[in-house]
């Protein structure tokens, strides 16, 4: 499922005026975020030429005040992300009880009674992670780089080519990366479901095994299937950790190029102080957001993953 798949839309129109609290709160803070960039650059600047205590003054000012409305923005997404994950998965568990209510016998029976208590449960939790911290990030990936590349071409040009190259490896790197981590994911999910549904019929039906001496039985089955649900979890972590791995060495490299040529041309006196110190001040925040996408695209997985099943659920309950 992709990150704006018109299933998962769907679910987030109970939360549309916390969700546009969250797009306008990320795209100020990426304005913010360049525009402390020129502070600290001016404020270095100021400190290391020399000049009077009058001279960065106004710079430093600039920077606190800058840097407390960054904090009050960052407060503001958070309080408006939790408001919007609340108010969905409070949303989307109300339909998925009415659907359940209104399957017939034979629907669900293809669906046993502790997947559903699952998804109604521990599901609606796992979305929580898709509101609070992917789709925010999503948002600051979209505003911060473009305003953060704009900048840096009109400081230098040169500098801004560099990054404008070598910027899309990163997204690149991480939808390869993400198309393994969201199919295990998927996986750990499925187990998940089949070890919730198989361990409540068994409890339901454990007179019955006991009577007839098969409990021992089931208990072996469902030491297997925690095993596998074991190893898929630490299949997917891996992953991760090699993804995020991945993308740090991708932009590490990234930034290090724009600051040999910065380094290199002020040497030479082809770019002066202040231009250079702003563009690498600038240039990481350009890559940041990108690679807090592709971390926290795998917190968002089983999210994701559960707005599939619960899209699939109303599919059958035929609600809309």
């Amino acid at each position: 499922m992709r990150p704006l798949d018109p299933r998962v839309l769907i679910h987030l129109r109970p939360a549309h005026r916390a969700l546009l609290g969250v797009l306008a709160g990320g795209t100020f803070g990426g304005l913010l975020t360049v525009a402390q960039g020129f502070a600290i650059g001016t404020l270095l600047v100021r400190l290391v030429d020399g000049d009077t205590a009058a001279a960065w003054h106004p710079a430093a000012w600039w920077l606190v005040g800058i840097t407390l409305g960054r904090a009050l923005v960052a407060y503001g997404v958070d309080v408006a992300s939790a408001r919007a994950a609340s108010q969905v998965s409070q949303a989307l568990r109300h339909r998925l009880m009415s659907a359940t209510l209104d399957l017939d016998a034979t629907a669900l029976s293809r669906r046993r009674t502790g997947e559903l208590a699952l998804l109604a449960t521990r599901g609606m939790t796992a979305i929580e992670p898709y509101l609070t911290r992917y789709l925010p990030t999503l948002v600051m990936a979209t505003i911060l780089p473009a305003a953060t590349l704009a900048a840096i071409f009109w400081l230098d040009w040169f500098s801004g080519l560099i990054v404008l190259v070598t910027l899309p490896l990163v997204p690149v790197f991480a939808i390869l990366i993400g198309h393994a981590t969201q199919a295990r994911a998927d996986r750990q999910w499925r187990l998940l479901s089949a070890l919730s549904g198989h361990f409540l019929d068994v409890v339901r039906g454990l007179p019955t095994l006991v009577a007839y001496r098969r409990a021992g039985a089931q208990a072996g089955s469902i030491r297997r299937i925690t095993d596998r649900y074991r190893e898929a979890t630490i299949e997917t972590l891996k992953i991760a950790f090699v993804s995020s791995g991945a993308l740090e060495l991708i932009a590490t490299i990234s930034v290090a190029l724009v600051a040999v040529n910065v380094g290199l041309r002020l040497a030479a006196g082809h770019l002066d102080f202040w231009t250079a110190m702003v563009v690498l001040l600038l240039a990481p925040e350009a890559y940041w957001p990108l690679r807090r996408v592709g971390a926290e695209f795998h917190a968002a997985a089983e999210g994701k993953a559960a707005f599939e099943q619960a899209s699939t659920l109303l599919g059958e309950g035929a609600v809309a």
